[in-house]
């Protein structure tokens, strides 16, 4: 028996695909949009973004110290956690601002339910919920890339603007000239990183493809003065929908594991987006929608699991 076969259970795929790949490959995709921020909105920005960093890995290092864990800031997750966050806030956020919410993104969200892969919900986002909530006024100080304070596109259209000269064009919303936050200013370069994930394996398109389908069409019938004349392509250029779609609701332990659940992952943070922005009084639902579905996932998965090979039960 000693050169007996080792059972395991499924499933049995082994690759060389580490975490710290994974997460190497998203800092890599996104560091074209980091550039377009810093470029766009200053060197304010590019400090934001190393402040997050830095707070989120430190916070991780000394928390797994204090909880007596095996050290895993080398994983390179407490460093993307940032730089997602960072990316979601306004080049004029105060910086003690920043550095709290990437201490609650690592040390509540993520670190106190287990480290990586045991969160329920994506900490940057959740953190960034809880900066919205704490301190709004901060977090909606917007500048457009001349240094001018300005309203988002999606804030301007939530105050009534309608003039070609109040909103900007499809144009300016594409390549990055906009107020709104770093990481989500420039939907060319979002795209650039989208191609490169996908290249790599690191992310499918089940999700980012239903979330935005599902959303354009919701505003293309409701997000007009009538049925069926809403700007679809307006909405999907304005906010966070790109970054949301392919940065963060493909997070892998926040997000189905097989593709019918991925799907109607994807479904439900495009509907959910769509009534957000469209019938609340927030200009954009992108991190309500995600964080929501985050924490029915379980749900999903329960009515979405495979059957075993060969059996008619399905199994988890």
């Amino acid at each position: 028996m000693e050169n007996g076969l080792l059972m395991t259970s499924s499933p049995h795929i082994r690759d060389n695909t580490n975490t710290r790949r994974l997460m190497a490959d998203v800092i890599i995709a996104l560091l074209p949009a980091c550039a377009a921020g810093v470029y766009f909105f200053g060197l304010r920005s590019l400090l934001v973004l190393l402040v997050t960093v830095a707070a989120s890995v430190i916070a991780e290092y000394i928390t797994r110290i204090l909880l007596k864990r095996e050290q895993t800031v080398g994983d390179m997750s407490a460093a993307v956690t940032g730089l997602i966050l960072g990316m979601n806030l306004p080049p004029t956020i105060p910086l003690w601002i920043a550095i709290v919410g990437s201490v609650f993104a690592i040390v509540i969200v993520k670190q106190l339910f287990g480290g990586i892969g045991q969160n329920f919900v994506n900490p940057a986002l959740a953190a960034r919920v809880f900066m919205v909530i704490s301190w709004p006024v901060q977090m909606t100080r917007w500048i457009i890339p001349d240094a001018v304070s300005s309203a988002t596109p999606l804030g301007l259209i939530k105050e009534g603007a309608s003039a070609a000269e109040e909103l900007p064009g499809y144009f300016e919303l594409f390549i990055g000239k906009k107020g709104g936050c770093i990481g989500e200013v420039s939907a060319a370069v979002l795209l650039i990183g989208a191609v490169y994930l996908v290249a790599r394996r690191v992310i499918t398109l089940e999700i980012p493809l239903t979330y935005i389908g599902s959303f354009a069409l919701l505003t293309w019938i409701f997000g007009g003065d009538r049925l069926f004349s809403g700007d679809a392509l307006y909405h999907v250029l304005s906010g966070g929908l790109i970054l949301g779609a392919f940065f963060m609701a493909t997070d892998y332990t926040t997000s189905p594991v097989n593709r019918k659940g991925r799907l109607i992952f994807g479904i439900g943070c495009g509907v959910l987006s769509a009534i957000i922005r469209l019938f609340s009084n927030y200009p954009e639902g992108v991190s309500f929608a995600i964080l929501i579905m985050n924490t029915l996932v379980p749900l999903i998965e329960r009515y979405t699991i495979p059957r075993s090979f060969g059996g008619g039960k399905s199994v988890a």
